[in-house]
């Protein structure tokens, strides 16, 4: 063997030996890295012993979860070190080391740090804590765990809220009640307006929000409704609407179909402050339904829109003018819920007005009154087959938002002439029949 072969060699050797050592020393000091010491009055808990010291004890465990490298985690430790004083004797403290224990991480679907875990009343079903990381607020979550535990010992139900004022805020108020089971029937896709809280019963600035929430909520009466979500019993519907503070209100708009289109209240907490603020962002045209009596008042309300809503409605002959404001009526109620803001646009003729439009939409077969909706944007449509009811047509509409409903090609860039039409005076057929014939006299009498 040459010698600059055998120098090769060991310079190899040299490397995997001193990377064995950086290998076992890393290892080591992972090992050996903990954030506590028995002085400081938390249990490092382990995999192996986690079941046993927290599950299968009668006692109150708040559990963090942490990584040695996390920076945040780092500077929780003085604070979860004086809870730990606080809380002595009362609620025990542990702590699990993310990066010696992933099995637990894994369980518990752990997904950043720190993170931590109060262990209850019942030890399977843990709740997090998303509040502020200091001592005080940690606390104030045990003790609302220890009144729970105290009222499951006598048998009484743990569904109400702990605390008196969170439990005054829906009940004998204008405010709903919000839940998982309700929200998303309640408040998204509703024809209402919704300014909704979240917010937990230990927090003391919802608190302190509760008497002003009820006052805004008797406020805004008719207008907006007010709803309360405890965050701290839906975590789960509080997280998926992006929830990281409380109290926390965001205002839903008419028709809101996720999260997403919510807006966060970021302004200050007092009555007159959030009924201001909920009213300038709810002020909005009213619903309007205008009448085809040329192409530019067909353009001005479908021109920019992405669907354009058209309905034939009968003559006054067959539907006098009770008849029609009743159609119409019914119109506006769905204008509200599908409005110009989202993209709609929405505009009515009588029957026979417009015959080339009728032909080219192809509603003359199924007779009045009829509804047809345009998007010239994807060069589709579709025809309302159903009963003239509001029930029937948001179920059409709503089936063309989400994409189910049949629709058919439209070419729009052959677009039908519109005739020019006297706008309708409100009166029934008789009654424009006779002025009509007024005129008629006046002229013979000029004459």
């Amino acid at each position: 063997m040459s010698k600059e072969s055998k120098t090769w060699i060991l310079k190899v050797a040299a490397i995997v030996a001193v990377s064995s050592l950086l290998t076992l020393f890393v290892i080591v000091a992972s090992n050996s890295i903990a954030f506590y010491s028995p002085a400081d009055g938390v249990v490092e808990l382990t995999a192996s012993d986690f079941e046993s010291m927290v599950l299968q004890d009668d006692a109150i465990w708040i559990v963090q979860f942490y990584a040695p490298w996390c920076s945040h985690c780092q500077a929780m430790l003085p604070e979860y070190k004086q809870l730990a004083k606080a809380l002595k004797g009362v609620i025990k403290l542990g702590a699990v080391n993310s990066e010696l224990h992933t099995e637990l991480i894994a369980k518990y679907e752990i997904r950043g740090f720190p993170l931590m875990k109060i262990f209850g009343v019942d030890k399977q079903k843990p709740t997090d804590f998303f509040g502020p990381r200091t001592a005080k607020a940690m606390a104030d979550v045990a003790v609302a765990e220890v009144n729970k535990k105290i009222k499951a010992a006598f048998g009484e139900s743990l569904d109400v809220a702990t605390d008196a004022a969170s439990n005054r805020l829906c009940s004998e108020s204008d405010v709903t009640e919000l839940r998982a089971d309700n929200f998303d029937r309640l408040v998204l896709n509703s024809a209402d307006t919704w300014l909704v809280e979240f917010y937990t019963p230990w927090c003391p600035h919802c608190k302190n929000l509760a008497g002003t929430w009820i006052a805004a909520a008797k406020e805004l009466k008719g207008k907006i409704k007010l709803g309360a979500l405890d965050a701290s019993a839906y975590k789960h519907k509080a997280a998926e609407h992006n929830v990281r503070s409380y109290p926390t209100i965001k205002y839903f708009p008419v028709q809101s179909k996720q999260p997403a289109d919510a807006v966060k209240y970021t302004g200050q907490r007092t009555a007159e402050s959030i009924i201001s603020w909920a009213n300038s962002k709810s002020a909005a045209p009213a619903p309007n339904v205008a009448e085809i009596t040329d192409e530019t008042s067909l353009f001005n309300a479908c021109g920019h829109k992405s669907w354009c809503v058209i309905s034939v409605l009968p003559t006054l002959l067959d539907c006098n003018a009770k008849c029609r404001n009743k159609l119409l009526g019914t119109l506006r109620k769905l204008c509200a819920k599908y409005p110009a803001q989202q993209g709609w646009g929405w505009v009515w003729t009588e029957g026979g007005q417009q015959p080339a439009l009728e032909r080219g939409l192809r509603v003359g077969g199924f007779g009045y009154p009829a509804l047809v909706v345009v998007n010239c944007r994807r060069m589709r449509y579709a025809v309302f087959k159903g009963s003239f009811s509001e029930a029937a047509l948001n179920e059409f509409l709503g089936d063309i938002v989400q994409g189910r409903g049949r629709t058919s090609t439209v070419n729009c860039a052959q677009k039908p002439p519109v005739r020019s039409v006297i706008p309708w005076d409100g009166q029934d057929a008789d009654a424009q029949l006779h002025n009509v014939a007024e005129g008629e006299r006046s002229i013979t009498d000029e004459l």
